[in-house]
C-alpha cells in the first residue's frame, strides 16, 4: 500500500505542475493584452443604467432598465394577484368542493381543475383586462403615458372588479383591523384595505355556493345509506353504490353548464 501511495504521488505531481504552469501563463498572457492598448482607443464610458427624470408636473421616469426591472420583479407577484385580486379564488374553491361532493378524489384532477379555472378566469376578467388595455396599455406602449400613469389606470379597473365583488360588513371589519378612518366615497378605499376584504368575501361565496351544490348529493348519500340498512347490507360501503348515481344525476341536469353559468352570473357577468 505504501509503494502504490508512492506511485500515485510521482505521476500525480508532474500533471499538477503542468496545469499550474499553464494557468501562470494564461493569466500573463491576459494581463499583457489588457494592458498593451493600441494607439486611439478610448474606454467605453458607463451606460446609465438607473435614472429618474423628474417631470415638470412632479411625476417621475425611470430608465427602461429600471423599468424591465420591476416589470421582473413584479411578474414574481403574478400568482398571488391572481389569487387576490380576480375570481380565481371563488371559481377554484368551487370547483374542488364540486368533485369532493360528487365523491370523485382525483377526477377531474388537479391540473385539469387548474387550467378550466383560470380560463373561466380570463373569461371572467376580459371586460377588466380590456378596459386596462384600452386605458393603460395601448397608451404606454405608444408613449402617451407614462410609467406612473399606465399603473394609476391599471389599477382602477381592478379596484371597480374587487370593490363591486366585497361586502361591505368586510371592509369595516379590515378598516377596524387597520384602526382608519371610514372613506367618504368607495373609491378612496384603498388597495391594503380592499384586497383581503375582497379575499374574505369571495371565500364567503363560494363556501354559499359550495354549500348548495352539496346538498342534492348529500341526499343521495342519506337515501342510498338508508336503504342498504335496510336490507341489511351494513358492510358495504354506501360511497360504492351512490357515486354512479351522484354521476348520472349531474350528467342529466348538465351540471357543467350550470356550474359555470351560476360563477359567471355571480360575478354579475
Amino acid at each position: 500500500m505504501k509503494l502504490l501511495g508512492k506511485s500515485r504521488i510521482r505521476i500525480g505531481t508532474p500533471l499538477l505542475f503542468f496545469v499550474l504552469l499553464v494557468a501562470l501563463i494564461s493569466l500573463v498572457a491576459v494581463s499583457s493584452a489588457a494592458m498593451a492598448q493600441p494607439q486611439g482607443f478610448e474606454p467605453i464610458e458607463g451606460l446609465p443604467a438607473v435614472t429618474v427624470k423628474t417631470n415638470e408636473d412632479g411625476s417621475q421616469d425611470y430608465s427602461v432598465t429600471l423599468q424591465i426591472l420591476l416589470l421582473m420583479t413584479a411578474l414574481s407577484f403574478l400568482p398571488a394577484l391572481l389569487m387576490m385580486m380576480t375570481s380565481f379564488t371563488r371559481i377554484i374553491i368551487v370547483f374542488s368542493i364540486l368533485r369532493q361532493a360528487l365523491g370523485l378524489q382525483q377526477t377531474p384532477s388537479n391540473q385539469i381543475v387548474i387550467g378550466l379555472s383560470l380560463f373561466l378566469s380570463f373569461f371572467v376578467m376580459s371586460p377588466v383586462l380590456e378596459e386596462v388595455n384600452s386605458s393603460a396599455l395601448q397608451p404606454y406602449i405608444n408613449e402617451q403615458l407614462s410609467a406612473q400613469q399606465a399603473l394609476e389606470n391599471t389599477k382602477r379597473p381592478f379596484h371597480a372588479f374587487m370593490l363591486a365583488n366585497t361586502r361591505e360588513s368586510d371592509l369595516d371589519l379590515f378598516f377596524q383591523i387597520a384602526d382608519l378612518e371610514q372613506v367618504n366615497s368607495p373609491q378612496d378605499v384603498p388597495f391594503k384595505v380592499l384586497m383581503p376584504a375582497f379575499v374574505t368575501s369571495e371565500l364567503k361565496t363560494a363556501f354559499q355556493i359550495g354549500f348548495i351544490i352539496f346538498i342534492p348529493f348529500l341526499v343521495i348519500d342519506v337515501v342510498v345509506a338508508s336503504v342498504l340498512m335496510a336490507m341489511g347490507m351494513m358492510m358495504l360501503s354506501p360511497l360504492i353504490i351512490s357515486l354512479p348515481f351522484k354521476i348520472m344525476l349531474f350528467v342529466l341536469v348538465d351540471g357543467w353548464a350550470l356550474i359555470i353559468g351560476t360563477l359567471a352570473a355571480s360575478f354579475g357577468i
